[in-house]
């Protein structure tokens, strides 16, 4: 699915906060790897993002059909 840049920055900066207050890590990094990016969560919610394995989902409520009335 193909995102806009607000649900992107949405998703990632949820997903941050969920690392931040201790949520379990959904990527193998090793620990060259997290010490490269110094634990940052964001850096890590957008490598989960890029690997599309976020357990989030976008709801894009459609328009409603107008109706017309005679």
């Amino acid at each position: 699915m193909k995102y806009t840049k607000y649900e992107k920055a949405r998703i990632i900066g949820a997903r941050a906060l969920q690392l931040a207050m201790g949520a379990p890590i959904l990527l193998k990094l090793s620990p060259g790897e997290l010490e490269s990016i110094k634990f940052n969560p964001i850096e890590i919610a957008k490598r989960e993002f890029e690997k599309d394995i976020l357990p989030i989902t976008i709801r894009r409520p459609l328009p409603q059909k107008a109706t017309v009335e005679q």
